[in-house]
């Protein structure tokens, strides 16, 4: 009694003690941050990454309003503005903020459909490749054995060749068009999903959740998809994000080979291909197709990178 008569900092008897304050990052009476909170938290923390969503954010919008922000049809010809320069030229005009091509068309139009076009590639190329991967690399890390040695040397052999070699000879035995080119580079895409895929599998499987469900009578399907597939989609999500910028690219390649998107299509590489030949006399129809392709790619890969810093426990700080 002494002692505690004695002491200042000393509660009375019977009321508790003041307790500290909440951790940074919790919640108000230690409770933790939603996840979603948790997330935007470290992901904002990364500037490129949340310039790179904004870039992204900004090119869906003109995605889904290109038909009312564009100024001209993307395939529409005006014969009497021919190579017309951009506006803050000699020359320019309002009516071509961004000038026009060899056949009179709006350079600044077709820009802007162009973004409509390399966004659904990148989605439907994402989308096939990271199902088939899913299912190739869930199969092998969950089966083991022969089945995974036989679908990681095939996933192996795929690696093995450049991509983009590779993404040129599918196109050329399936023809050139747009949903061959975006076949071709889901194809080349489709090992790196599934050893990622397979890698988490791997992980997964000897944790202890994943031996009670086994052992509380869970079937290997649900195991796969109930159990093991949730904790994997993390290194998925990232990988899709910088995905996105490989597919944009790839077909964007195909379409300056003349294998993509075939003329009068409004695809960025398409763009290159035709006005190649005009780069000295009229740098304008080259420059902006490539700006749009390296700010679109640029802005994915600073998103992917935050997405994996915010996403990785370890890269946490």
């Amino acid at each position: 009694m002494r002692g505690i008569a004695g002491d200042p900092d000393a509660s009375p008897r019977g009321t508790p003690s003041p307790q500290p304050s909440p951790r940074g990052g919790e919640g108000e009476g230690g409770t933790p941050p939603h996840p979603l909170a948790e997330f935007w938290h470290h992901f904002r923390r990364n500037t490129g990454a949340v310039a790179g969503l904004v870039v992204i954010v900004l090119l869906a919008v003109v995605a889904v309003f290109a038909d009312v922000l564009a100024p001209h049809s993307p395939i529409a010809q005006y014969r009497d503005a021919i190579l017309v320069p951009p506006v803050w030229q000699d020359g320019g005009s309002w009516t071509y903020v961004l000038g026009t091509d060899d056949i009179g068309r709006d350079v600044l139009s077709r820009v802007l459909y162009g973004a409509r076009l390399s966004l659904l590639i990148g989605l439907i190329v994402v989308t096939l490749s990271l199902a088939v991967g899913l299912a190739v690399g869930m199969t092998a890390g969950f089966f083991g054995g022969v089945v995974d040695i036989a679908i990681m040397r095939l996933m192996d052999i795929l690696l093995a060749l450049p991509s983009l070699l590779l993404a040129i000879v599918v196109a050329a035995i399936l023809g050139p068009g747009l949903f061959n080119a975006m076949l071709s580079v889901s194809v080349v895409v489709v090992p790196h999903y599934a050893r990622l895929t397979r890698a988490a599998v791997l992980a997964e499987m000897s944790k202890d959740y994943v031996v009670a469900s086994r052992v509380a009578g869970a079937g290997p399907l649900r195991l796969m998809l109930v159990d093991v597939l949730p904790n994997c989609t993390a290194p998925l999500i990232v990988q899709a994000t910088l995905g996105f910028s490989t597919a944009i690219l790839d077909a964007a390649a195909l379409g300056f080979l003349g294998l993509g998107a075939q003329p009068p299509t409004p695809e960025w590489g398409t763009m290159l291909a035709s006005s190649l030949q005009f780069l000295q006399r009229a740098p304008w129809v080259v420059t902006w197709p490539g700006v749009a392709i390296l700010v679109t790619v640029l802005a994915f890969n600073l998103l992917g990178d935050g997405l994996r810093d915010a996403l990785d426990p370890k890269l946490k700080r």
